[in-house]
């Protein structure tokens, strides 16, 4: 997929703009996208599916900043929504809601409601007990639901256990053999209207093999539905297509419709596809500063500015993200370090064993970091999360500001002075 990130003269540019001067005008640490590089990952999506009827649907779980979402709207994109948050984000934003899918296995009464009311494509429905509070909930507001169900095929995606999603033993989705008798139910179901089938088999997939397997089941169990007058008028085929992080072989989305595409010969039904990391991971970076240099006998660290509660993937799911410095050091001894960040946790790293030219003061580039980087972000330690920069050409917007201090304590209250323990 796109990144608009190169070097000239030995800095790194986005675009047209020197990464440095954004680290200098905002401060680090802090998250840049590429505006140009959305809309060319969006765009390839579009046009490789060329006429098929589709709606492709950006998961906002992976980057829900609403200058990243308006990208999209304008592009004519639908959202893969998990959340009332992430709904009421993407309306903020100029989204369609009739293209909006509304995933998740948790689902409240109240999230149904609003969703109703705003007139969303679908729900993915991943179990009985949904699809019964569904139900209630549209009949109190006198309409239908449209509903996919999500069939958990029992894939094996070959990615991160952590983000594996269509196994049987995944919490995701309802078990295949099953479904059939899911579905005989809800169609019988006043308030529902059952549209279509949906599944998702896991994140950072590097190959089409399993889309390709997960597509199969799923038709299978399309056709015998058929049989019984339970008409499905699209097949969603969830996200998950990967992207280069290090040096994995990645499929492009041209090479991903090759093979899906030609399962849907003479078929009738819109592909849906909830493409996230895709579109926005490689058009993100995370800017940060190297603090301190420390050294022992066993290990040199660079501590950096960031830490896990800005980037949190390389502790959770051990990631390999590429760092490089911003800024071209040539009379700087090359060494390996360790980048790590102050908080007080060994998991704090970014990245391990990395050789850098890199001295106090330096600026870093973690590239890759346009998915589940600011949205996975917290205030652990108490620290004030990073700001988001859009660059569009030569133009720099800031897209959410630095969180202060009063931002880390809004909401919360002291005990009153005089206050009297029943203890």
């Amino acid at each position: 997929m796109h990144t608009t990130i190169s070097r000239n003269n030995g800095d790194l540019f986005m675009e047209n703009v020197a990464l440095s001067d954004i680290a200098q005008q905002f401060g680090t640490p802090c998250y840049v996208y590429s505006k140009s590089a959305i809309e060319l990952n969006y765009g390839a999506y579009v046009t490789a599916l060329g006429d098929r009827p589709h709606l492709v649907c950006y998961a906002v779980k992976s980057n829900s900043n609403i200058a990243v979402l308006q990208t999209l709207a304008a592009l004519g994109a639908g959202f893969d929504i998990v959340s009332v948050g992430e709904l009421e984000r993407v309306l903020m934003a100029g989204g369609d809601p009739s293209k909006v899918v509304f995933s998740g296995l948790g689902k409240t009464s109240g999230e149904m409601r609003r969703a109703l009311e705003v007139g969303i494509h679908c729900f993915n429905v991943e179990s009985e007990s949904e699809l019964v509070l569904l139900n209630k909930t549209a009949s109190a507001l006198s309409v239908k639901a449209p509903v996919s169900i999500r069939v958990n095929p029992d894939v094996n995606a070959n990615t991160h256990p952590y983000i594996s999603t269509g196994l049987k033993e995944d919490k995701f989705g309802i078990d295949i053999n099953y479904a059939m008798t899911v579905y005989q139910n809800a169609s019988l179901m006043d308030n529902i209207d059952v549209i279509g089938i949906d599944c998702h088999i896991g994140s950072q997939l590097t190959e089409v093999r399993p889309f390709v397997d997960a597509m199969n089941r799923l038709l299978i169990l399309v056709d015998q539905l058929a049989e019984l007058k339970i008409t499905l008028n699209h097949i969603d085929i969830g996200g998950g297509l990967g992207v280069r992080y290090r040096d994995e072989s990645i499929q492009s989305v041209d090479e991903y419709m090759r093979e899906l595409l030609p399962l849907l010969a003479h078929r009738s039904e819109t592909l849906v596809l909830e493409p996230g990391r895709s579109i926005t991971a490689n058009a993100g970076a995370l800017l940060t500063q190297v603090q301190f240099i420390k050294s022992n006998e066993h290990k040199n660290f660079a501590i950096v500015d960031a830490a896990m509660n800005d980037m949190l993937r390389p502790s959770l799911y051990q990631a390999w993200m590429n760092i490089q410095p911003i800024s071209h050091n040539a009379g700087v001894v090359e060494k390996e370090y360790d980048v790590v960040g102050p908080v007080c946790e060994s998991g704090d790293f970014l990245g391990k064993d990395r050789k850098l030219k890199v001295k106090e003061g330096d600026h870093l580039c973690l590239f890759s970091a346009g998915s589940y980087g600011f949205v996975m972000s917290s205030n652990y330690n108490s620290r004030p999360r990073a700001p988001e920069i859009m660059v569009d050409g030569d133009n720099v917007f800031l897209v959410r500001q630095r969180e202060t201090i009063q931002d880390l304590i809004r909401g919360e209250q002291l005990l009153p002075v005089n206050s009297s323990s029943n203890c």
